[in-house]
């Protein structure tokens, strides 16, 4: 009777005892956890992109061509900015995690913090400096007019060939905004992408697009009935250095702005072309 009324509470605190480890290991589960969460939180960088601006970015099915698996989805991207991106994220020890976000939603991602880059083709205008920082630009470019091959605007030399033309550009974008640069020309509803563009152009919605060069020749091997204008100097588009340029977009204040400029001037300007170049011919024939 005695041994059995010791054996009762011996095992009553034997189950009492394995409880309290059972909740400990828990605990410890969960901090580990946190912990690897944070540490490889700290160990990747988040680029959003539209992954549908070729040549800068695009998405495609598979990782030819050295393209990156876009997060949360199981197709990749690549791309011009993606190329940048990569050293980017090599120079500052990091991997690379490239985030599919639409245009206007970007800004408003890397000041979140839901993304820690922008890379996405995007120029550093004013407007866009009074929200978030910029890095150095990492490529430059010309604006110029999409049209097709056999339309009345094909042999255009200067924007005043353009009166009466109805021409569209990207929204919230210095290709639209331009277009009142165009006399008398038929300001078409700001459309979402390129492809959108692209699409309205080749069903006579619009006779021209404002684009920039990469669009121009990437087009071109795209779509073969269309072509590009661009112009002399003093017959087209004006517009400022930051306009033209291309640069990765950061939250106000961001420590990591020092070391991207770095890694980013240290791109020459051969190399850069060099990467534009491997763009425009392993973008995807058309994406329409």
């Amino acid at each position: 009777m005695k041994i059995s009324f010791l054996l009762f509470f011996w095992r009553k605190d034997m189950k009492k005892t394995l409880k309290n480890l059972l909740v400990l290991v828990s605990l410890l589960s969960a901090f580990s956890l946190v912990g690897c969460g944070k540490s490889k939180s700290e160990n990747v960088l988040r680029v959003g992109m539209e992954c549908g601006y070729a040549p800068y970015n695009w998405t495609q099915s598979d990782d030819s061509n050295g393209a990156v698996p876009i997060e949360g989805s199981k197709e990749f991207a690549n791309g011009y900015d993606i190329m940048f991106a990569k050293k980017v994220a090599e120079g500052l020890g990091k991997e690379l995690s490239i985030v599919k976000i639409d245009w206007d939603g970007l800004a408003p991602a890397v000041q979140s913090g839901t993304i820690d880059l922008v890379m996405a083709g995007m120029s550093p205008t004013k407007e866009r400096q009074e929200v978030i920082d910029f890095t150095s630009a990492y490529w430059k470019s010309d604006l110029i007019m999409v049209v097709k091959k056999d339309s009345a605007y094909a042999n255009a030399t200067s924007l005043s060939d353009f009166k009466g033309a109805k021409v569209t550009g990207q929204l919230n974008t210095v290709h639209y905004s331009v277009i009142d640069q165009i006399p008398g020309a038929q300001k078409v509803e700001a459309m979402q992408d390129f492809n959108s563009e692209r699409v309205a152009l080749k069903s006579g919605i619009i006779d021209a697009y404002v684009a920039e060069l990469p669009e121009g020749l990437s087009v071109e091997k795209a779509i073969p009935e269309f072509t590009y204008i661009k112009f002399e100097d003093g017959k087209g588009f004006v517009a400022s250095d930051e306009d033209l340029a291309v640069a990765a977009g950061l939250s106000k204040g961001s420590k990591l702005k020092e070391d991207l400029n770095k890694i980013i001037d240290s791109v020459s300007d051969e190399k850069r072309q060099e990467m534009m170049k491997t763009a425009l011919e392993t973008q995807p024939i058309s994406e329409e």
